[in-house]
C-alpha cells in the first residue's frame, strides 16, 4: 500500500488557515501531514476542522506563545507517538514529534534558524550536532525512518538561488552544508534527489523584494530517509504553487 506523507512549514498554522489551508487539506488528503513553526497553542485552534478531514492530530507547541513548534496529522492511528527529544532546550522549543506505523517512524522536525545572530548560529550548530546522535540511537531501535521537515540548510548550489551571494548567509554557511554532507553519509537519502535532479526547485522563499514571484529562493525542506528504505520510495516532489506560508509543501511516497 502506498502512502503518502506531506511536510509543510506553514510560518503560523492560524494565518495559513485564514488563506483556506484546510480548503487545500480536503483535496490534498496526504496520509501524514507533518507541520512546521505552527506558532500556536492547541487551544488556539478549532481541531474540529482537521477532525471532519479524518485526521488525527499529535501537537506539539513551544512554551513561548507565537513561536515555533510542530504537528503531526495521520489518518491511521499510529503505534506510538513520542514528543520530543529528552533535551530540555530544544524540547521547550517544539522542536520534534515522532510516529510510529508499523515498521515505518516518521518524525516532524523544526531544525533553528540561524539568522537572528551569533547566539541563535551557535545553538543551530548544537542542534544538528546533538540532534545526529539522537537519530542515529533512535535508528538501532527503528531502522526505517522518514525524516520530515524544515531543516533551515539549502545543501547545494543548485538549491539556492545565485549561491555565491548566499554563501556566508546562516542557511548556506560551508559548515552547515558540510553537516549535511555528514548527516546523508551516515546512511541516509534525499529522497527528493532520488527523482529530480533539476536545479532552482525551491520550498522557500523570503517575503521580502518580490522574492516568490522572481522564483529566488531555496530549498530547505527534505524529506529524509534512511537507506534502508530507497527500495519502498516511489516518489518525491514539491508543490511549489501551494500558497500558505513563506514555505511550500514537499511530499514523499513510500510502500508501507
Amino acid at each position: 500500500m502506498l502512502k503518502t506523507i506531506y511536510s509543510y512549514n506553514v510560518n503560523g498554522l492560524r494565518a495559513a488557515m485564514n488563506k483556506d489551508f484546510d480548503g487545500w487539506l480536503k483535496e490534498a488528503q496526504p496520509d501524514v501531514l507533518c507541520l512546521q513553526e505552527i506558532k500556536v497553542q492547541v487551544e488556539q485552534v478549532d481541531t474540529s476542522v482537521f477532525d471532519r478531514l479524518g485526521y488525527r492530530q499529535y501537537w506539539y507547541p513551544a512554551q513561548k506563545p507565537g513561536y515555533s513548534g510542530v504537528a503531526l496529522f495521520c489518518k491511521d492511528k499510529p503505534d506510538k507517538v513520542v514528543y520530543g527529544m529528552g533535551i530540555d532546550k530544544y524540547d521547550d522549543e517544539g522542536r520534534l514529534i515522532r510516529a510510529d506505523f508499523g515498521d515505518v517512524t516518521v518524525l516532524s522536525v523544526y531544525f533553528p534558524s540561524g539568522t537572528t545572530g551569533d547566539a541563535r548560529q551557535t545553538f543551530k550548530m548544537a542542534f544538528l550536532n546533538d540532534f545526529l546522535q539522537w537519530v542515529e540511537n533512535l535508528r538501532k531501535e527503528r531502522p526505517n525512518l522518514i525524516i520530515s521537515g524544515d531543516y533551515n540548510i539549502a545543501h547545494q548550489d543548485m538549491d539556492i538561488n545565485f549561491p555565491r551571494k548566499h554563501d556566508k548567509m546562516s542557511g548556506f554557511l560551508p559548515e552547515e552544508r558540510a553537516w549535511l554532507d555528514k548527516y546523508l553519509a551516515h546512511g541516509y537519502v534525499d529522497t527528493f534527489r532520488m527523482f529530480n535532479r533539476e536545479p532552482n526547485r525551491y520550498s522557500w522563499w523570503s517575503y521580502r523584494q518580490n522574492a516568490r514571484a522572481k522564483d529566488l529562493g531555496w530549498r530547505i525542506d527534505y524529506h529524509i530517509a534512511t537507506d534502508v528504505l530507497v527500495p519502498r520510495i516511489k516518489g518525491a516532489s514539491i508543490l511549489q504553487n501551494v500558497v500558505h506560508s513563506d514555505h511550500c509543501p514537499v511530499t514523499v511516497t513510500i510502500e508501507y
